[in-house]
């Protein structure tokens, strides 16, 4: 293999020249490409050409040192750059390119002994016919046919791969390949874009680059600014340590960046001038843009990965993270001053967050933060009101009228025949227990939690204001124009196989799915959804038949323990069985509604994003509130009364509350989920999955090579056994799911805010680690706001007040309590209420086989039981008929509920209408910047016509530019 050796150090030479024409990917120099085509051809280390209309003619011949001086400062400073390490840095073997993307592919057999393009075979050849070499030996025939049809498929995979690179060529990037060389069965082929294809790009997406203009950031005198500014001294200590303060001083004028208007931006330093998540993200465009057409099909890069020509793409990190002796980039110092549980009280350098992953990213973090910001005071409220309920448990007087021995009440039973009478004494526990949950300043908490989601709201739309302000994102139009161009790939391949139905119709036109096209996934889809929430109920309606029934056996039971603590046994056991019920359909569900997704064939990645977290948020929405729906407005509510149960399954009894009511049930339901899903779901999950699957994917290489490998390999080969990017849907959703538990059953559970407190500063840290260090670097992604989900979240809000009125009306007491006090009470306090709500039952009305198998179970003979309703004595008229006082109570529910939702309600748009969405020196900096961008215009254009005055004193007559040239 000399013959092959020798080509490769030809390759090497051409690479160090800046001369080969298949690896830097440019025409040869007797060919010089003219108008548009221009464009496309790569010379390196030179800047595009002036091809644009409207720039004079005889301007345009000179050349672009004269046009711009300062390009050739910048030849001689990238001449004399010291090449960087490509095992420590992400760039090609010369040192000088950096590597913008990766696409890595199968490999099935080495390179020195599989097959070989053609043009490698080619180059191959002649260089072993001049070094005189000997043909290899020809193999046998039907051994060779049986090899060609068994590598069928990867011939044709690599020929498709050949004329996609092909025309990225085309397209102006340069490659760099690697085939098996330390990590076997696998290919990299190494993308960089010169400074050409930047600018051209950077035109076409009108990203926004900052220009030479620098202006200071006044800060205005008003007393808000100046307390701001006196609460920024004074977290100074909680800040980052990410560079110097002196962006909040001093900012850069952004503009769309223009190749005619080069002379506007600061090109000091081109290496930096394009950021590394700037270049991969026009990387990615041009990627998407680039087609394939060998097959029956056009295919773009989602189409090849999906259909296995490509395994992976991915922009590479920065740099090392774990190596002392590195030197310091943004990877570097995002793992020291942000993925650290060591700095948890510190803020996030959202900053550098952004320019590191994208403005979508750090729209995220940024939100997140935000939203753990606003739980600090949520929190502290939560505390105050549970030790506003642990001070007076003592002083409540329907819980002392519970333990009081003396009253002496006797109770029907919970259950038919297994259970027998109790003593309401015996329920004293659960009562003090409930008044924690239960008191008056429940409804204080609520009427505030709903205020809070309100401020939270504003809060947010106006950091996300300033946040766009910041990163010159204040013009930036929404991306769905843009994602229109770019269909997806499965859109494509549907309107593809259209098209070939339609080939002999003599009807021609632009082929496109219609809706009539989509109706049968549409039907499919709303069958699947319904049959999913019914699966949810059937599996609610379930655990409800096992609490019955364990209720029922415990009762039946010789074993003294197991009596005793029924009640937080079934309580206890069956809140865990729904966790992990809902833990298990959660996976099941996302799969689910992926599945359906992709059945509905969205036409661009936006349209499926939305379509997807639609479905999504709907299941799992579903999965993990229909239980405590349940036990909040279900439970008690639908049992019938003694003599007269509802059955369900034949002989199974409907559940009833407890007298203090189902409050503190549902509370324990509430405290078990939220933990469960924070600690297993979100947490676990997401520390040992992702090292479970780096570790399988580890296993393919020898363990007693792999440490030595780790030393070896390059940035690209270590990014490739990182985990690969699936998006931020899963962040959004954990932290949607988790609002809802904080917002809508706030009223019956006070602590949520202080625990969803305590799980996002972990999971702001756990994020972090896990973007910086486990997961491939994300495609940079602009965004002005978080999309869908802050619909979601107002939607939530608005839900909450209306879910927390009918929580405090019809699942607590407050309601009979505050009738009972101003209506029935004979001195206006509360003793008696107890007695109030409870109604007479005669034990001799029992149905047969119901009554209790053990009447003498408390030591005496019992005639009349009571049991928690507003129903009629048996001597009365109407027997167990609903009493006036039910009806009135009814009535002050339903009241309370408009009156509580129409007040929380004006209150909160009260609250938007006085909080402006845009921030007063916001708007007037967006408007400074307007006016010095026409000044920078109107300088920019006097200095040309001076200079061209200088140059040619005598007046010139005005010509116009020649339609076409020769």
């Amino acid at each position: 293999m000399k013959g092959e050796d020798d080509v490769n150090t030809a390759r090497k030479d051409e690479e160090a020249d800046g001369s080969g024409e298949k690896l830097l990917g440019f025409n040869s120099t007797e060919e010089q490409p003219s108008g548009q085509e221009s464009m496309w051809r790569n010379e390196k280390y030179e800047s595009v050409p002036l091809d644009v209309k409207g720039i004079d003619e005889d301007n345009s011949k000179g050349t672009r040192d004269s046009l711009y001086p300062h390009t050739t400062l910048l030849k001689s400073q990238q001449a004399d750059e010291k090449p960087k390490d490509p095992k420590l840095w992400p760039y090609f073997k010369d040192g000088h390119r950096r590597i913008d993307y990766v696409l890595t592919y199968h490999i099935q057999k080495p390179q020195n002994t599989g097959k070989q393009s053609s043009k490698s075979c080619l180059g191959g050849c002649l260089c072993c016919k001049k070094r005189g070499q000997t043909n290899p030996p020809v193999p046998d025939p039907e051994l060779a046919s049986q090899e060609q049809r068994l590598d069928y498929h990867d011939d044709d995979q690599r020929l498709r791969r050949e004329e996609f690179e092909e025309n990225l060529r085309e397209m102006g990037l340069e490659m760099e390949k690697e085939e098996g060389n330390k990590i076997p069965g696998v290919g990299f082929l190494k993308i960089h874009a010169p400074w050409e294809v930047l600018c051209r790009e950077a035109e076409f997406m009108k990203l926004k680059m900052p220009t030479i203009k620098k202006y200071e950031v006044s800060h205005g005198n008003s007393i808000v600014e100046k307390a701001s500014r006196f609460m920024q001294k004074f977290t100074a200590p909680l800040q980052p340590k990410v560079g110097d303060r002196q962006i909040e001083h001093e900012k850069h004028l952004s503009y769309p960046f223009s190749r005619e208007k080069q002379h506007l931006f600061d090109l000091s330093d081109r290496n930096s001038f394009f950021d590394s998540k700037t270049r991969s993200s026009i990387v990615y465009e041009i990627l998407k843009r680039t087609k394939c057409t060998r097959a029956k099909y056009i295919m773009g890069i989602i189409s090849l990965l999906g259909n296995g020509i490509y395994t992976s793409a991915y922009p590479l990190h920065d740099g090392d993270i774990d190596d002392v002796h590195a030197e310091i980039n943004d990877r570097k110092i995002l793992y020291e001053e942000w993925a650290s549980y060591s700095i948890f009280y510190k803020y996030q350098p959202i900053g550098l967050i952004r320019k590191y992953f994208g403005e979508k990213v750090g729209l995220y973090f940024a939100w997140l933060g935000v939203y753990t910001q606003m739980l600090i005071p949520a929190a502290i409220v939560g505390v105050i009101v549970f030790l506003y309920g642990c001070a007076t448990v003592d002083d409540n007087i329907p819980s002392m009228e519970i333990c009081d021995e003396r009253n002496n009440i006797t109770m029907c039973p919970m259950c038919d025949r297994a259970c027998s009478y109790w003593k309401l004494v015996t329920a004293c526990g659960t009562a003090r227990a409930s008044h924690l949950f239960d008191n008056a300043a429940t409804v204080f908490f609520a009427i505030f939690m709903a205020l809070w989601a309100a401020m939270f709201m504003e809060h947010w739309k106006r950091r996300q204001v300033r946040l766009n302000y910041l990163w010159d994102l204040t013009g930036f139009e929404d991306t769905e124009g843009k994602q229109k161009s770019h269909p997806r790939a499965e859109y494509e391949f549907h309107v593809m196989k259209k098209s070939l139905r339609k080939e002999k119709s003599p009807k021609a036109g632009n082929v496109k799915l219609t809706c009539t096209d989509r109706m049968p996934a549409y039907m499919t889809i709303i069958i699947t959804m319904i049959f999913l929430i019914c699966v949810t109920l059937a599996i609610v309606f379930g655990v409800v038949l096992y609490r019955v029934s364990i209720m029922t056996a415990l009762h039946m039971s010789s074993t003294p323990t197991f009596r005793s603590n029924i009640r937080a046994t079934v309580k206890t056991t069956g809140a865990i069985i729904n966790l992990i019920i809902i833990i298990i359909m959660d996976e099941v569900y996302g799969a689910v509604a992926r599945w359906l997704t992709i059945m509905e064939v969205p036409k661009t990645d936006k349209s499926f994003e939305e379509r997807l977290i639609f479905k999504t948020f709907v299941l799992k929405f579903a999965n993990a509130f229909t239980p405590i729906v349940y036990l909040a407005f279900f439970r008690g509510r639908l049992i019938g009364r003694p003599g007269k149960y509802i059955y369900v399954m034949g002989s199974y009894r409907m559940e009833e509350c407890a007298h203090a009511g189902c409050l503190m049930e549902l509370c324990i339901q509430l405290c078990i989920t939220m933990l469960g899903k924070q600690l297993i779901q979100n947490n676990l999950f997401e520390i040992g999955v992702p090292k479970i699957k780096k570790l399988l994917r580890q296993r393919k290489i020898d363990p007693k090579h792999q440490e030595e490998l780790n030393k070896t390999l390059h940035r690209h080969e270590k990014d490739h056994f990182l985990g690969p990017f699936v998006g931020l849907n899963p962040e959004y959703m954990e932290m949607i799911i988790q609002f809802g538990m904080v917002t809508l059953f706030v009223a019956s559970f006070p602590l949520a805010p202080l625990f969803a407190l305590l799980n996002n500063i972990i999971e702001i840290r756990l994020d972090a680690k896990k973007f910086v260090t486990e997961l491939r670097r994300p495609i940079a992604v602009r965004a002005k706001d978080i999309g869908i989900w802050y619909t979601l979240l107002r939607g939530l809000s608005k839900v909450a007040v209306i879910v927390n009125a009918f929580v405090i009306s019809f699942t607590s007491d407050f309601i009979p309590r505050l009738v009972y006090q101003y209506m029935y009470s004979p001195d206006g306090t509360l003793h008696g209420f107890v007695n109030h709500t409870l109604s007479y039952f005669n034990v001799t009305h029992f149905q047969p086989g119901t009554e209790p198998l053990e009447p003498m179970h408390l030591g005496y003979q019992v005639d009349t039981c009571r049991y928690k309703d507003y129903r009629d004595p048996p001597w009365s008229d109407t027997p167990y008929e609903f009493s006036r006082e039910f009806w009135a109570i009814l009535a002050a529910r339903f009241a309370f509920v408009i009156l509580f939702q129409n007040v929380v309600m004006l209150m909160s748009d009260f609250v938007d209408w006085l909080i402006p969405d845009i921030p007063k020196d916001i708007s007037l900096k967006i408007h400074k910047e307007r006016n010095l961008i026409i000044e920078l215009f109107m300088k920019r254009e006097q200095g040309k016509k001076y200079r061209n005055t200088m140059n040619d004193p005598s007046p010139q007559p005005l010509r116009s530019r020649p339609s076409s040239q020769a």
